[in-house]
């Protein structure tokens, strides 16, 4: 029979949820898995801070676990990685480039200091970066999604400003996946890990996939991290060495 693993997938994007689902779903058949949210209010200041907190609070009376996050939401987990290694039996992030705060928002808010469009033209082409092509309803109701995301999200960006954490690695096991044809993380920002990677990480990249590879194709995104969490098992090395770490 096929060990259970302890799995935590963490959220900081309300209004991506719907698009992890499909991940979840394939994960559950292999772990006890919950979920761990953090969706801020609008009067509250943007940092990591409290839902890192909050975090450690949620699983200090807990064994170690897998720690899972795409996207803003793999950012949160790996600051706390890095905090508490103890704590995190691996890391898996989707869609989280070797400069770690870079996530759709910080792209999109590059594109539209250097094109002359509208914000709305703009968003329709983001749609398609991040989804591919879609019927004009469904790219409505995309358009809406991501409008939400900017106002709702842990992510740390606006037209102004871009923030940035140190690049680097964390003492835990780490899977990165990403998509093929991700705009966002392109091979260059999936790659640079390889510069902080143990005997133990893994690089992954979904055949066709984008941003949301994991909510097109679950399965092999599932059946990835499941048998990354089983390879660890198998090792007697499970937790690497932290004089690999480094940080620019």
């Amino acid at each position: 029979m096929a060990v259970l693993h302890d799995a935590v997938w963490l959220n900081v994007s309300p209004a991506f949820q719907e698009f992890n689902q499909p991940c979840l779903n394939f994960l559950s058949q292999s772990a006890y898995l919950s979920q761990y949210k953090y969706y801020l209010s609008l009067d509250e200041p943007l940092s990591f801070n409290t839902p890192l907190i909050w975090l450690h609070n949620y699983l200090k009376n807990c064994d170690p676990v897998h720690l899972i996050g795409h996207g803003i939401s793999g950012l949160l987990g790996l600051l706390y990685a890095r905090q508490h290694p103890e704590m995190v039996r691996s890391l898996t992030l989707i869609s989280v480039g070797f400069y770690p705060s870079v996530d759709w928002q910080a792209h999109y808010y590059v594109q539209r200091q250097l094109l002359n469009c509208s914000q709305q033209k703009l968003l329709t082409q983001t749609v398609y970066n991040l989804f591919g092509f879609q019927c004009p309803p469904i790219t409505k109701k995309l358009i809406g999604i991501l409008k939400e995301d900017m106002i709702s999200s842990l992510s740390p960006h606006t037209l102004y400003k871009r923030v940035s954490f140190s690049p680097g690695g964390v003492q835990v096991p780490l899977l990165v996946c990403r998509g093929e044809h991700d705009v966002v993380i392109d091979q260059n920002l999936w790659q640079g890990w390889s510069r902080v990677f143990k005997p133990c990480d893994r690089l992954w990249q979904c055949p066709n996939g984008r941003y949301f590879c994991h909510y097109f194709d679950p399965q092999k995104v599932g059946e990835t991290i499941v048998n990354f969490w089983d390879n660890l098992l198998k090792s007697s090395d499970v937790i690497c060495p932290a004089d690999s770490l480094i940080y620019d």
